[in-house]
């Protein structure tokens, strides 16, 4: 037999390594096209490098900008050249990703003007460090509200009863309905009080299906729903009963239907529609936490999307996008899920909006793994 050229050994040697390699890994010659994938690309792209061998980098991605614009920094200069936090959307892959991404020239391939690009998926670390966050904001949003209401909550009641007691003094009844609007007033701070306080009480915890949630759930938001707005159904069946407190589990879910629906009344020549989905997740991070199994249970509409300017702060109290909102629905739903040692996370475009509740099946131990 033969021998074969000293550079295809090194390329055949090559390919074995990069295959070898958990990060992604693609060689494009000068016009874009693609020479090689290592099995971890495939993977984070959806398809086979013969599938694709050939055929313009452009092919895998909805918009290949910026990844040529590092390409093109990297031939410019002969040098390597790196960009964090990319943000790609494979053509058949599984959502938008976040990746960092380091591109350099490759004199192996034998194409000239061919570079080496090296994605490495950041998309995980980007959740749980966005997780752990919203975590730490639950916490310091929980403690600030308290102290804020109680300090509310205890000269509401000094006003309140000297309103009674000045409208007992008060012989005239136009008078009196200025005291009457005092108390009314002073009632419905009370309330707005209460609601920051949350439920006074541990959350009593029974076994319970999600999808009798759930339902319940649809049944109400659909009393209500917008004209032309329609509610779907996606559950996965095989779900086990999850430890929960049927009623803070419903008002956390109600609030995010709510907002769901307020978002769809705004979608204006085309019709609205909410999707109801559960599903089973795997070895899932909540905050510091790893979780064998998680319920995800999520709500997703077509609406007009979250405002860019509010994404940073959405899960605050007090915070709202819209004239005559709270801004409390998402801050109290956000406490009543990780009142169960779950999560509520989001993501949003315009044209689509996820919220997801994160609930793990079982309790975790003290080491920080779920049993």
């Amino acid at each position: 037999m033969a021998a074969q050229p000293s550079h295809l050994m090194a390329t055949a040697d090559s390919a074995r390594i990069l295959d070898s390699l958990s990060t992604s890994v693609l060689i494009v010659d000068r016009t874009r096209s693609l020479l090689f994938l290592n099995v971890s690309a495939e993977t984070l792209f959806g398809v086979s490098r013969n599938q694709v061998r050939g055929r313009p980098l452009a092919e895998l991605l909805e918009d290949s900008a910026v990844l040529d614009e590092v390409i093109a920094r990297a031939a410019t200069t002969s040098r390597p050249f790196s960009r964090r936090e990319l943000q790609l959307r494979p053509i058949y892959g599984d959502g938008e990703l976040v990746v960092d991404c380091t591109v350099a020239p490759y004199e192996e391939s034998g194409a000239p003007g061919a570079v080496l690009i090296e994605i490495s998926d950041a998309t995980q670390h980007q959740r749980i460090t966005r997780e752990t966050a919203l975590l730490t904001q639950i916490g310091g949003s929980r403690l600030m509200i308290r102290q804020l209401a109680h300090e509310i909550k205890n000269p509401l009641g000094g006003l309140r009863g000297a309103a009674q007691l000045l409208a007992r003094q008060l012989d005239d009844a136009s008078m009196r309905e200025y005291t009457t609007v005092i108390i009314s007033e002073a009632d419905r701070l009370v309330t707005l009080v209460d609601t920051l306080l949350g439920p006074g009480h541990l959350p009593r915890k029974k076994s319970i299906n999600i999808h009798e949630l759930l339902q319940h759930v649809g049944h109400l938001l659909g009393a209500d729903a917008p004209p032309g707005v329609v509610i779907d159904r996606d559950y996965d069946p095989s779900l086990p009963p999850l430890h929960l407190d049927r009623d803070l589990i419903i008002q956390a879910m109600l609030n995010l239907g709510k907002n769901a629906m307020q978002a769809l009344a705004q979608t204006a020549g085309r019709s609205g529609r909410l999707v109801l989905r559960t599903r089973a997740l795997t070895n899932v991070n909540i905050g510091a936490r790893r979780h064998r199994l998680v319920a995800s249970v999520q709500f997703e509409d077509n609406g007009p999307g979250v405002p860019e300017h509010l994404r940073d702060t959405l899960f605050y109290p007090l915070v709202t996008g819209r004239a005559d909102g709270t801004g409390l629905g998402l801050a109290v739903a956000q406490d009543l899920v990780s009142r169960h040692d779950g999560l509520i996370e989001f993501e949003s475009r315009p044209g689509l909006t996820i919220f997801t509740i994160l609930l793990p099946f079982h309790v975790t131990d003290h080491t920080g793994e779920a049993s």
